[in-house]
């Protein structure tokens, strides 16, 4: 049987998260970035809840019936459906920044080379680039801008204790990608979340150039 909602949530909320997912995620298939039903977006719809992609949908066709509701824990809630098998990094976001309302993970071509060019390094600094004010809290090119790039893994909670352990050795963190996969991106809402999504492509899409330049 579906889980109920353990507590009231607003079915207007969900449908405007939905078709909001919907809209972008076939605006970003579009370009490429989310081939062979790869990728999964979500929103939260309020303190308890989030609308998240529905496992294996393809997203240059999705639809508002192609999101679900999951509770923050990523248990699906009023749905036998299944939500995307990464549905725990994205609740992991919502429940460590309550200012987090939206989550965008794509697979573009410049961010899964990136992901295994940068992976013995594990990191991404991006420095001198004028884009990386498009980044809430960075207001010059001056500054350093570090993308992680954790180790892939079909195991969720390994790649969530990443995250935290990140996090717990006080390192900030504004996205991050994970070997041979892709980006992890998020915002205070839809704009903000593809806002940084976009300009953290081109960077590394700038990043590679440099390195085959420069060989």
């Amino acid at each position: 049987m579906p889980r109920a909602p353990t507590q009231a949530f607003s079915m207007s909320d969900f449908s405007s998260c939905a078709q909001a997912i919907a809209e972008h995620a076939r605006e970003l298939a579009a370009r490429g970035w989310m081939p062979a039903t790869s990728g999964n977006f979500s929103m939260r719809v309020d303190d308890g809840h989030a609308a998240i992609t529905i496992s294996g949908r393809d997203k240059s066709r999705l639809g508002p019936d192609d999101v679900m509701l999951v509770d923050l824990q990523g248990r699906p809630v009023g749905s036998t459906a299944r939500p995307s098998a990464e549905t725990g990094l994205h609740t992991q976001l919502y429940r460590l920044w309550p200012q987090v309302n939206a989550v965008l993970h794509t697979h573009s071509r410049a961010q899964s080379v990136a992901s295994r060019l940068f992976a013995r390094e594990g990191v991404v600094r991006l420095a001198g680039w004028e884009l990386q004010k498009a980044i809430t809290g960075f207001h010059s090119h001056d500054s350093v801008l570090e993308i992680p790039v954790f180790p892939n893994t079909q195991h969720m909670p390994e790649l969530e204790s990443r995250v935290a352990a990140w996090l717990d050795d006080g390192r900030p963190l504004h996205a991050y990608l994970i070997d041979g996969h892709g980006l992890y991106a998020w915002g205070r809402d839809m704009a903000e979340a593809r806002r940084h999504l976009e300009a953290l492509d081109f960077l590394l899409g700038c990043e590679l150039d440099l390195r085959r330049l420069s060989t």
